[in-house]
């Protein structure tokens, strides 16, 4: 698992200076911790984790006398500025689920079968901390047309750890034909 460094931040610092100094303020937060922990990352490191991951990722935060297994639960980000501001972290527990979100990652949509409608991006579900997902892949290339895919046909659907709070019904791609119609070239338009 993926551990990010990060200090325990002095709150007499505005997060405005702390951001101008390159870091990226947090919150850890669960129902074990007396009150919220307040942190620093390191801004570069952060932004190199959250490029690849995203809301609902698991990862160890190491505030060097001790660790904390947590999950993303917020990530505020500045599109003007290209930075993020703010992470907010949930203290994982061993024997607690934890309602999260994973994102939908459509694999192969170059050799689709069809004209693909993508409808749901994300699933939110119920798990205990040794069953979260970091992600779900569909390869759209062995969809056959004419065909919706369901939040049912999913693997962690299947899955007795996974409680799925998205309706199993709702549809998360469908696969049609492609619009079959005759291109005008240009000399057609010239000669009308």
């Amino acid at each position: 698992m993926i551990t990010l460094n990060a200090e325990k931040r002095d709150m007499k610092t505005k997060a405005k200076a702390l951001r101008r100094q390159g870091k990226i303020t947090g919150n850890i937060s669960g129902k074990d911790l007396p009150e919220a922990i307040s942190i620093q990352l390191d801004g570069v490191s952060a932004g190199r984790f959250l490029k690849e991951h995203t809301e609902g990722s698991q990862l160890i935060i190491d505030l060097g006398d001790k660790k904390y297994n947590v999950l993303i639960k917020n990530v505020s980000y500045e599109p003007m500025k290209h930075q993020y501001d703010n992470i907010d972290f949930q203290l994982l527990v061993a024997d607690e689920k934890v309602t999260t979100t994973v994102p939908i990652v459509l694999l192969g949509t170059e050799e689709a079968r069809g004209f693909l409608t993508h409808s749901l991006m994300e699933v939110t579900y119920k798990a205990f901390p040794s069953a979260l997902v970091e992600k779900i892949e569909i390869d759209v290339s062995k969809i056959p047309v004419n065909t919706s895919y369901l939040v049912s046909d999913l693997a962690i659907a299947k899955d007795k750890d996974i409680e799925l709070v998205t309706p199993a019904d709702a549809i998360i791609l469908h696969v049609s034909e492609h619009q079959k119609g005759v291109m005008e070239t240009p000399e057609d338009s010239e000669e009308a």
